[in-house]
């Protein structure tokens, strides 16, 4: 959520601003909702105010035996008046606090213009890999040797749904620990979290209201399902006033993650409904907030370089942030079979939108009055798409497939099939 009253004071940058996310006028309508509530507010007090004196006199007349009709009958006009504005401003209130709710970030700056087609490539690591022989996409290998089925899990469950079986079962195993164990000497915190939560931290951390229709409801609990631990992580902070020594506070989520994908990518295990994934999630003091995105992003960079991954970090379009990110890089891996770089991992810096959401807030110092604080968050590794860019980069001739000396220490075997 925007700091209203910093933008009330002076909005032409935040209308700047939100103009490249084509959300100015939303923002002007936010500002004259914002206005007339204002200006309502001190009638509707006003007329509280006459109508408790009336009372008053009209009780004091009834005890002197005096005739209290003239003041019942102010009291009347006085009650209509209060009715009517009192309406109008619940009436602005909610507009206003649905306008409010749903504009997204600030863009940062540096966050180039464009969509989804106009992401800036930033670097390109490693070697993508030649082969002497008809390479094979992942969906192919994980049939042949049993790693994969999707029948099967198609008629359990629907479309967009497998089953990961022995060998890469293993592999999944060594990839999360591999991942934990790297950010967690970084200082992130393991954490199981919920992936069952309420309306509330989906709110706060702003995928509701806009991206309500990707998010699996369970309607008779009023529960919902993650999409990404980053909600359940947020929530960790709702509502906390954090000294300025309990920050960074970092976390490192492990869950599975449930997600309304259509559309496109409908072969093997790249766009799934079920998928699990190490999420990094930060809370920090807001002029620590670009350091921090730094060190997600560094991270994320030593994990892909570490499973031997050729990869590139795009900076993202202003139109294609989600609504909480004021900026966001994605790692996207070479997939030999599509021959194209796509997204494994992303990492945002939210400011202080979802932290402002959710009440999340620090002291600077013992004596200072609480600040809004800031989020960030990264995947450490999107499981499924991780698996799909080592079968396929690391298969050789036979079919095997060489699996990084990183994973094998994690206990992966040397090559599956083993």
């Amino acid at each position: 959520m925007l700091d209203l009253r910093a933008i009330r004071d002076d909005p032409g940058p935040a209308r700047e601003a939100l103009a490249r996310r084509d959300s100015a006028a939303a923002l002007d309508e936010l500002l004259e909702a914002d206005a007339r509530r204002r200006e309502l507010l001190p009638e509707v007090e006003g007329r509280r105010a006459r109508q408790n004196e009336a009372s008053e006199r009209i009780a004091a007349a009834k005890r002197a035996g005096e005739d209290a009709e003239p003041v019942i009958a102010e009291m009347k006009e006085v009650s209509a008046e209060l009715k009517q504005l009192a309406g109008e401003l619940a009436e602005v209130e909610a507009r206003r606090d649905q306008l409010a709710g749903s504009l997204p970030n600030l863009p940062h700056p540096d966050a180039p213009d464009g969509g989804e087609d106009d992401a800036v490539t930033l670097r390109e690591v490693g070697d993508r890999p030649s082969f002497d022989f008809e390479p094979k996409d992942h969906l192919e290998l994980g049939v042949a040797h049993g790693w994969i089925e999707i029948e099967k899990a198609a008629a359990a469950s629907g479309s967009r749904f497998a089953y990961l079986l022995g060998d890469l079962v293993m592999v999944e195993l060594a990839l999360v620990r591999f991942a934990v164990e790297t950010v967690r000497a970084e200082g992130f915190e393991p954490v199981v979290p919920p992936v069952l939560v309420r309306e509330g931290p989906l709110y706060g951390t702003g995928f509701f209201p806009g991206e309500r229709e990707s998010i699996y409801e369970v309607e008779r609990d009023e529960l919902f399902l993650v999409g990404t631990s980053e909600v359940s992580l947020a929530a960790l902070g709702a509502d906390e006033i954090f000294a300025a020594g309990d920050l960074p506070r970092r976390y490192a989520g492990l869950s599975t993650c449930f997600r309304r994908e259509a559309g496109r990518d409908t072969r093997g295990i790249f766009r799934v409904h079920q998928f699990d994934k190490v999420e990094m999630f930060s809370f920090v003091a807001p002029e620590d907030s670009s350091a921090e995105h730094d060190r997600i992003l560094a991270l994320q960079e030593r994990i892909l370089g570490a499973l031997e991954l050729p990869y590139r970090v795009v900076d993202i379009a202003v139109g294609d942030l989600g609504a909480p990110a004021a900026r966001k890089f994605d790692c996207e891996a070479w997939i030999p079979s599509q021959e194209r770089y796509r997204e494994l991992t992303s990492c945002s810096n939210t400011t202080d939108f979802q932290a402002r959401r959710l009440g999340a807030r620090f002291r600077p110092d013992a004596d200072a009055a609480p600040e809004v604080l800031h989020t960030l968050n990264g995947t450490a590794v999107a499981v499924g798409r991780t698996l799909i860019a080592l079968i396929e980069n690391g298969q050789t001739a036979d079919g095997t497939v060489r699996m990084p000396p990183a994973l094998v220490e994690a206990g992966a075997p040397a090559s599956i099939p083993a």
